[in-house]
């Protein structure tokens, strides 16, 4: 198999992000990746067992320094926090996940947004972090949400409103395209019936994504739904459209509760934005905003052509926060398979060619939203909702928040 591989690596490209890696991948993964094969009827034997009535679960969970993946730990809490500030801060080893050095390593969980554990189901939880370093417990260079969340309360008058589409590609545990014929093959089915599609020659991977779905909603995420993409094993799922700082906070959590699920099948995700090279379509994480104002008519449409005149200025500023790396975005931006170039700012109505779509019905309405879609699947929607806001509305001003009463509902 490896031997096959390495004659297959010029025909996948360079954009493929296992490349050089993927006979270790093979070695390591094939041989030592056993989360799938475990019998899940032994574990529910011990998840049945009851718990003191003081005790529940809690699982912290973050966003490491590669900027796309996530880490989590578990400690044990007396009351059910059902606001962030009724979790206590918590410390991890930075230095560990490439968030610290060795000599400072100390490094802070700040509780941000409190989720249902789908895995445990209730009354445990599942606690989203932000970052923070040093004694002046400043955002690590990987958190954007402070930034996000400052822009969402200095502008919460103008009620902005997100919806985003994460594309996502399903990879098996040798590193290739979940259904993908073995030895570096590509598959038969042509693109345009994988889109939607039913029936098991058009997809692969139905079932992690129901199980996706159903989890995402049990936790409380705004998950709006999901279905099949243009490339086969290739899906997406939709949070919001939500207002302000809940829209990213979802994503994220919902990425997590997709690599926790991963687990269970065997399955990894990438969201890599072009995984197989310059041959087969790449992956996004189109961002729809509004604004109060650009849902009322009259004026509303003139008030969204006047906020893309203002993306068109910062282009490149946005372009360089749009994915987590921008060299595999510029990639994906080709001008092929449904994107505009990378370069090159353009807007249009119902042009999925354009950097920033509208809707048909839009100008006939006077009001409405855009839909971004120059996002790489592995941006941070922290990062991009707050430029949209920066850009469109102006400067962002203080944050803040509190509870009372941290163990009431």
């Amino acid at each position: 198999m490896e031997s096959v591989l390495r004659k297959c690596l010029p025909i996948i490209g360079k954009g493929f992000p296992y490349r050089h890696t993927l006979p270790i991948i093979i070695r390591s993964l094939g041989s030592h990746n056993v989360n799938h094969i475990m019998n899940k009827k032994v574990l529910d034997r011990y998840l049945r067992l009851p718990l003191p009535c003081n005790k529940i679960l809690a699982t912290y969970v973050w966003i490491d320094g590669s900027g796309i993946n996530m880490r989590c730990k578990d400690r044990i809490l007396d009351c059910v926090p059902y606001s962030p500030d009724a979790a206590p801060n918590w410390a991890f080893d930075g230095s560990s996940t490439g968030q610290a050095t060795t000599d400072n390593s100390d490094t802070t969980l700040k509780p941000a947004a409190v989720y249902r554990d789908p895995f445990r189901a209730d009354p445990h939880v599942i606690i989203l972090c932000e970052v923070l370093l040093g004694e002046a417990q400043k955002p690590a260079a990987t958190n954007h949400r402070t930034y996000c969340n400052d822009l969402c309360e200095a502008h919460k008058a103008e009620e902005p409103w997100f919806g985003l589409e994460q594309e996502y590609t399903m990879v098996d545990i040798d590193g290739w395209g979940l259904g993908w014929p073995k030895g570096g093959g590509f598959p038969a089915v042509k693109y345009q019936y994988s889109y939607c599609g039913v029936g098991a020659k058009y997809i692969a991977g139905r079932d992690l994504s129901e199980a996706h779905s159903k989890a995402s909603l049990f936790a409380g995420c705004d998950y709006e739904g999901s279905n099949g993409e243009v490339m086969y094993a290739c899906w997406e799922w939709q949070v919001g459209t939500t207002m302000g700082i809940k829209a990213p906070d979802d994503m994220w959590m919902t990425r997590f509760i997709m690599s926790r699920i991963g687990e269970d099948y065997g399955i990894d995700v990438t969201y890599h934005p072009k995984p197989f090279g310059h041959l087969h379509p790449g992956i996004g994480m189109h961002h729809n905003f509004s604004t109060k104002k650009m849902r009322t008519a009259p004026g509303g449409y003139a008030f969204i052509e006047e906020c893309i005149k203002k993306l068109e200025k910062n282009h490149m500023k946005h372009m360089r926060g749009y994915g987590n790396d921008e060299t595999t975005n510029r990639m994906r931006l080709s001008g092929r398979f449904e994107t505009a170039p990378f370069d090159k700012f353009s807007w249009g109505v119902a042009n999925r060619k354009a950097s920033i779509r509208l809707q048909r019905h839009i100008k006939k309405k006077d009001k409405g939203f855009m839909e971004d879609r120059r996002p790489g699947g592995d941006a941070d929607p922290y990062l991009v909702c707050g430029l949209l806001m920066e850009t469109c509305l102006g400067g962002a001003g203080g944050g803040g928040g509190g509870c009372k009463n941290p163990c009431r509902k």
